[in-house]
């Protein structure tokens, strides 16, 4: 496979700066995108996301440190170096405290700034030379969403430590695959990596599997059984559905972290084990804790990171790759030569709501191979599959049509129906407002109080 080039974003109101950064960065390997503007730079993130951004400090509009600040709400762990003709030591220390990677002053020296580059990535958890090599531990997450993006950074970036990891994330969105992902991406890495559910094992059973039994230790133990803790020494252990732990396990759960050491059931010796824990639940935690339901000091050992995986509803860009993806692994199975969906499969597909997020994708798809007779999936059977309303992406026109009339309605709600009041609220003058709920046919009458 070929090594694909590390992306690198250069944001600069110089055309000609921008052209020669582009060239040397080119030059050095690296794959680059320019833009001229902050504003453009955060519409430009929102579809890709790359492993570096330099950017100007000083641009008209949005400056370098607006756009720094930007960039770290939505996307905390991407380095961000700063260029700038007008350094001072200020500028420097408050760059710095604002958590930019680097901060270098025009006219740069471009081995300097392509050591910064590389220093920038490494620390961010990827380097140069970052490629198919480098991606093996995220195989199988398939993505081309900057919000996915972003939490595999996370990812590996914690994959580097021994901290317990909590992930949260609806029922589908592949929370047992991010964390084999992070034991791939960990010094662990060829130790076992062990999975439970907890709501698949009955409470009376659960000590048992986990910790293990010897031979007679209850009826029917005929044999010595080696618990998945002391079989994941080494290695990783990943609690699905932790929120459904029984409330009385986890007080033992809760000592096994603590002392690191299990006794089977049936046994009087202790086993010490060296596993980390990676956790994860579709359930609200907090909920569960006030409810009584969910230990609290439990909670804040796994919670050390936390991982949030957005729903599928909110990646629908990976939606077309997810289902070329599943496409490929379903024809090759069942022997079919399917060469891809008709535009009106597709565009059902991206519009659906998907409830049960990569895994009802997984298995619309499965059904629509299936029952598929020609090259080509028809859109008739994506809906057969999906057997739910399409999401509310209206075209632009009607969105902002109804934005539009939500915005009159809200305002008459809040004004009682007076025109007058509304229309200052809204900044407008009497008689466009009054244009506005022709359009709307929205009579003022009926929101004012009843008498």
């Amino acid at each position: 496979m070929t090594a694909t080039r590390p992306r690198i974003l250069v944001v600069d109101d110089d055309p000609g700066l921008l052209r020669l950064l582009s060239i040397r960065l080119t030059a050095a390997g690296y794959e680059v995108d320019t833009v001229e503007s902050a504003e453009k730079a955060l519409a430009h993130l929102s579809v890709v996301l790359p492993r570096v951004v330099i950017t100007d400090l000083r641009m008209d509009g949005m400056d370098g440190m607006a756009l720094l600040g930007a960039i770290h709400e939505r996307h905390p762990t991407l380095p961000v170096i700063i260029l700038t003709a007008h350094g001072t030591v200020p500028d420097a220390i408050d760059a710095t405290k604002r958590g930019v990677a680097s901060f270098i002053t025009k006219p740069f020296d471009s081995k300097a700034l392509l050591d910064q580059v590389e220093q920038a990535m490494r620390a961010a958890g990827s380097s140069e030379a970052a490629g198919a090599a480098d991606d093996a531990w995220r195989k199988g997450i398939v993505t081309r969403s900057p919000v996915m993006e972003e939490l595999l950074n996370e990812a590996k970036l914690v994959a580097g430590s021994d901290a317990s990891i909590f992930i949260h994330g609806e029922s589908g969105t592949g929370k047992e695959l991010l964390a084999s992902a992070i034991h791939k991406a960990s010094a662990r890495a060829s130790a076992p990596f062990m999975a439970v559910n907890c709501s698949a094992i009955p409470e009376p059973l659960l000590e048992a599997e986990l910790f293990g039994y010897t031979k007679g230790a209850f009826t029917g133990a005929l044999r010595n059984h080696q618990g998945l803790f002391p079989a994941a020494d080494g290695g990783t252990l990943f609690f699905d559905e932790i929120g459904d732990m029984p409330l009385s396990f986890q007080a033992k759960l809760l000592r096994v972290l603590q002392e690191k050491r299990v006794r089977a059931l049936g046994s009087t010796e202790d086993i010490a084990v060296d596993v980390r824990v990676i956790s994860a639940t579709h359930r609200n935690l907090e909920a569960e804790m006030a409810a009584g339901r969910f230990r609290e000091d439990l909670y804040y050992r796994l919670n050390v990171v936390t991982l949030e995986i957005p729903p599928l509803s909110m990646r629908r860009e990976d939606i077309p790759l997810l289902a070329a993806h599943f496409l490929e692994l379903l024809a090759e199975r069942s022997r079919k030569r399917i060469r891809g969906l008709s535009h009106e499969a597709l565009d059902a597909l991206v519009k659906a709501q998907w409830p049960g997020n990569v895994r009802q994708l997984y298995n619309v798809m499965e059904q629509a191979v299936t029952l598929c007779t020609t090259p080509v999936i028809p859109a008739a059977l994506i809906h057969k599959a999906i057997r739910d309303k399409p999401a509310e992406i209206p075209p632009l026109a009607e969105a902002r049509n109804n934005f539009e009339r939500d915005y009159l309605i809200k305002l008459l709600q809040v004004a009682d129906g007076n025109v007058s009041r509304a229309a200052r609220l809204a900044q407008r003058n009497r008689t466009d407002f009054y244009k506005l709920l022709h359009r709307h046919r929205l009579d003022p009458a009926i929101f004012k109080p009843q008498r």
